[in-house]
């Protein structure tokens, strides 16, 4: 039986990710890529390993059958690896980090530079995504970790908190609020907000810190970025 490595990959991504073209993003091929693996698959296991409707694709059974073992399977041979891997005398290869926009400017430059000076013959590569996108790519083995904001909903991965940090308000300089050392969330209340979407890591963490006071995130803005969030405050819009 000939089956490769590239395309199991390709069967949990697409089970993940709900579709060809995501699942494309996630492990860094073409849909047509994704497309040609995934028949190969099927046709050497002699099985349908996906039902395609309209709107969605599903594992068929026999594609469920395989896939919870498979990922399990794949993981513990990722962990061999790695571990076969520091059995070195310096550490080598390439590692694959995914981090949600905030993270990647706050964060990371300096880890990769330390990273950089301390292991020298190790090629790290960091994707900048949203962090709904940070995950998928984690789950289907796109990238071997992950640095994100928040830990809620991660009960199926292992996790190390690296960083706490609190939020900090980001207003007009002539604004009311400007000149306070600190600002309670109730001191919110009527403003106009400014805040990143639900694919950042941040939004749901102050989504909740509002409800707690009974106050509802309403924001008068929606971004994606931080950066774009910096300047729609220096415009005073909010």
């Amino acid at each position: 039986m000939n089956v490769t490595l590239r395309q199991l990959q390709v069967l949990l991504a697409i089970d993940e990710a709900g579709g060809f073209s995501r699942a494309g993003e996630l492990i860094g091929l073409s849909q047509p890529a994704v497309s040609q693996c995934l028949r190969a698959l099927e046709s050497e296991l002699g099985v349908r390993l996906l039902d395609r409707t309209t709107r969605e694709v599903v594992l068929s059974p026999a594609g469920a059958a395989l896939a919870g073992p498979l990922r399990r399977t794949l993981g513990e041979l990722h962990d061999l690896l790695r571990q076969t891997a520091t059995l070195g005398d310096q550490a080598r290869g390439v590692v694959r980090v995914a981090s949600a926009p905030t993270v990647s400017a706050g964060l990371m430059p300096r880890c990769l530079s330390q990273a950089a000076a301390r292991y020298p013959d190790v090629q790290v590569l960091l994707l900048d995504r949203p962090q709904s996108l940070v995950l998928e790519m984690l789950r289907a083995g796109a990238v071997d970790f992950a640095v994100v904001v928040g830990g809620d909903g991660l009960d199926d991965l292992a996790q190390t908190t690296v960083l706490e940090e609190s939020f900090v308000l980001v207003c007009p300089q002539d604004h009311k609020l400007a000149g306070r050392r600190s600002v309670a969330l109730r001191d919110l209340a009527g403003q106009p907000l400014v805040l990143l979407d639900h694919s950042s890591g941040s939004r749901p963490l102050i989504d909740e810190a509002l409800q707690a006071q009974g106050m509802a995130a309403s924001p008068v803005i929606d971004v994606g970025s931080p950066s774009t969030a910096f300047r729609m405050v220096a415009e005073g819009l909010g």
